[in-house]
């Protein structure tokens, strides 16, 4: 089975780097499992509560929270990008995260998805 760490192991450089350091901050938060799905790393509790995608231009990772619209932002990192939804912020380099700000959304991701069940926005067809 294809894992997060050789996922990770697959990349160079800055990026590599990025990813091994978030995973490492999502890994250290109690209960957190991550999985590939769709080709990245996605990690959960009782839902899907954020993954890692590699961007090309600008070359990092955006950690994309699957909620973003119902966090707060209060840090102001989180952009939408058009998206209805999801909400990331990129990263180029280690040195560019700002740990103690991505902190504090993980565990306002991880309340939310304790808290609120997700209820999917999507109409169904009868």
């Amino acid at each position: 089975m294809y894992s997060v760490e050789t996922f990770i192991l697959e990349k160079e450089g800055h990026q590599k780097a990025v990813l091994q350091f978030l995973n490492d901050l999502m890994m250290s938060t109690p209960e957190v499992t991550s999985k590939i799905r769709y080709k990245v790393p996605f990690y959960y509790r009782k839902s899907w509560i954020c993954y890692l995608n590699p961007t090309k231009k600008p070359a990092g990772i955006e950690l994309v929270f699957l909620r973003g619209n119902e966090l707060s932002n209060e840090q102001g990192l989180l952009d939408a990008k058009g998206r209805k939804q999801v909400a990331g912020v990129t990263f180029e380099k280690v040195a560019d995260i700002p740990v103690e700000k991505v902190l504090e959304i993980i565990q306002e991701a991880i309340w939310l998805d304790e808290t609120t069940p997700y209820a999917s926005k999507r109409t169904h067809k009868s």
